[in-house]
């Protein structure tokens, strides 16, 4: 989708980090934007904000979490603008934990935000797009942890955000009829405001406590990380040349080589097999010599 002016997007978690971010870059763009976070009082300083710097904004408080949010936030769109072009799933969360220590409501609530929160933006808003008759784009914001192993402790978080992917590639497979781009990002490390993200925890899935949201320290590798009005506009050229894989840092390909070497091992080892050879299974050493 080259010609993003006169489009309008919506875009969640818009009240900082990269949702901030992509929000800048699109009304810059001279694109309408509706924001939308869970974050009330924040959402009404960066509609301020964005209005001052003269961008066409409104903003909707939403929790991803809730259908109903969702759902509404689509309609209050086509209220305010008239259509939606592009969607942007961005809003996410962590807690950290091992596995089994982890509460079921810690795993339900990082996974209705991470996963469940896309699925709801992608069924209340690829209608709408689709009804224009005009080009669109959908985004959603997975992480590096999509593609590899984060490491211990972040099973809910490394768990919804390789789902995202998984959502994105069917999605694009979904479209290729249709003038809908479709993009997921995968960021490394972003100057984001995740750690305050437990603020907004709802209480329907457990009581605020003092757990970070990993166990291996990564408070230097965001705060030193890329700035988030960067990936914003990384987002943008994204859209604009139709990239699926959008990565904010292209030295962590080496991250996803070694976990496709292991991948390939694993598939020597099933053809090397002596228990898939003496069955006669396919793609063994027996089948691929005879």
């Amino acid at each position: 989708m080259q010609e993003v002016e006169g489009k309008v997007a919506f875009i969640t978690g818009a009240a900082s980090g990269m949702g901030l971010g992509m929000a800048r870059a699109f009304s810059r763009a001279g694109m309408s934007v509706m924001l939308a976070d869970i974050d009330a009082e924040k959402l009404a300083a960066v509609e301020a904000e964005l209005k001052a710097a003269g961008a066409e904004v409104a903003s909707i408080r939403c929790d991803v979490t809730e259908e109903q949010s969702v759902f509404a936030a689509a309609e209050e769109t086509i209220k305010v603008f008239g259509k939606v072009n592009v969607l942007c799933n961005n809003a996410g969360v962590s807690v950290g934990g091992l596995t089994e220590e982890l509460s079921q409501k810690d795993w339900d609530w990082v996974q209705a935000v991470n996963q469940q929160g896309v699925i709801y933006g992608l069924r209340a808003f690829l209608p709408k797009i689709k009804a224009t008759g005009e080009a669109g784009h959908v985004m959603s914001t997975s992480s590096m942890a999509g593609l590899i192993n984060a490491g211990p402790g972040w099973g809910p978080y490394n768990a919804t955000k390789f789902a995202v992917v998984g959502i994105m590639e069917v999605l694009y497979s979904e479209l290729k009829d249709f003038p809908i781009g479709v993009s997921v990002l995968c960021p490394g490390g972003v100057n984001t405001n995740i750690f305050d993200a437990a603020k907004h925890r709802p209480e329907k899935y457990g009581e605020l406590d003092d757990r970070p949201i990993a166990l291996n320290d990564i408070g230097d590798t965001l705060k030193f990380g890329l700035d988030p009005d960067v990936v914003g506009e990384l987002v943008l050229a994204g859209i604009r040349q139709d990239q699926f894989y959008i990565f904010t840092d292209p030295r962590a390909r080496i991250w996803v080589e070694k976990r496709f070497d292991r991948i390939m091992q694993g598939f020597n080892w099933s053809r090397d097999c002596e228990v898939l050879i003496a069955a006669d299974a396919p793609g063994t050493v027996w089948k691929t010599k005879s």
